[in-house]
């Protein structure tokens, strides 16, 4: 089995072009973009990709783009399937998978209705995963169209299987995150809290990294919160606790169109067009908060003298 690093997993944005169609020297920007910010690796295919707004044959040459433009040493994990037909989830998969992707990520709610218990979205999930390849298998609590969370049943009886590594966790709160990793202690399973204003508790607790939609912004202030847990710098990362928990509420801005301002004020050239949001939604005042956060970022970075 593949190894994945822990760390920092932008969850990918997609750069559109006016006329609406996959913008692939954006994509290659962005890419670069991650690499000189650090980041341990990438989730693509994710719902900041705009999946359920892409065509399978979009996402299937877009994950093929982005394997073969791929910054060197970073993880990649992708994710992608958007359909409620198992059999078709299958070979959706398999087709990404042979891209050459580090782990395959599937959407919890793809396998079972909201209604329907943990038991049947268990024994979907086993369906499609025994007819995949030998890869690293993760899950993503999607919140779209439906959020499901993975209990501590849920993911014990995936610890048991052997196939799971990566677990993007978005239940924001700190009482299930510690139920969960005690659930998946011993096991290659590793949980990637989606949450800034929890990520340092849930460093400390044990959690692997950061995988949300804040590492299109300042990926690097992540990375350096997580440096700092590990090496004992409490001042640091208390500081750097506060900064990325009062800047996560940037996501309730009208999220991409926000990150893909703040990826052009950082030289990024990928305009902030997108299928899921109106671009007109970002007012100026909205843009002049950005312009401020972006501004502020580069403050913290050189009084702290962060990378």
């Amino acid at each position: 089995m593949k190894k994945i690093n822990t760390g920092v997993y932008p969850t990918m944005v997609t750069p559109f072009t006016d006329d609406n169609k996959i913008d692939y020297n954006g994509v290659k920007e962005l890419l670069n973009w991650y690499a000189e910010k650090g980041t341990d690796g990438i989730f693509a295919i994710c719902q900041s990709s705009e999946i359920f707004f892409l065509s399978f044959e979009e996402r299937l040459e877009l994950l093929k783009f982005i394997m073969a433009n791929k910054p060197e040493g970073m993880s990649i994990v992708a994710s992608g399937h958007t359909s409620d037909d198992l059999d078709v989830q299958i070979e959706e998969a398999k087709a990404f998978i042979e891209t050459g992707i580090d782990a395959y990520v599937f959407i919890s709610n793809r396998f079972a209705k909201e209604d329907e218990s943990d038991d049947i979205l268990l024994k979907n999930m086993s369906y499609v995963a025994d007819a995949l390849p030998d890869i690293p298998l993760g899950v993503y609590e999607c919140p779209y169209p439906y959020k499901r969370e993975l209990n501590p049943y849920v993911l014990k009886e995936m610890a048991k299987t052997g196939k799971y590594m990566f677990i993007k966790d978005t239940c924001c709160s700190l009482p299930k995150i510690a139920e969960k990793l005690e659930a998946v202690k011993g096991s290659d399973i590793m949980l990637f809290n989606a949450n800034g204003a929890t990520l340092a508790e849930s460093i400390r607790m044990g959690c692997h990294g950061y995988s949300g939609v804040m590492a299109n912004f300042h990926p690097e202030l992540y990375s350096q919160l997580i440096e700092a847990i590990k090496n004992g710098d409490e001042e640091k990362a208390k500081f750097l606790e506060n900064m990325v928990g009062f800047f996560s509420l940037t996501e309730c801005q009208c999220y991409p169109v926000n990150a893909k301002y703040y990826l052009g004020l950082d030289g990024v050239n990928i305009g902030i067009t997108t299928r899921t949001r109106n671009s007109a939604e970002l007012i100026e005042s909205r843009k002049l908060e950005i312009r401020q956060m972006h501004a502020f970022t580069q403050e913290i970075k050189s009084k702290y003298n962060l990378k």
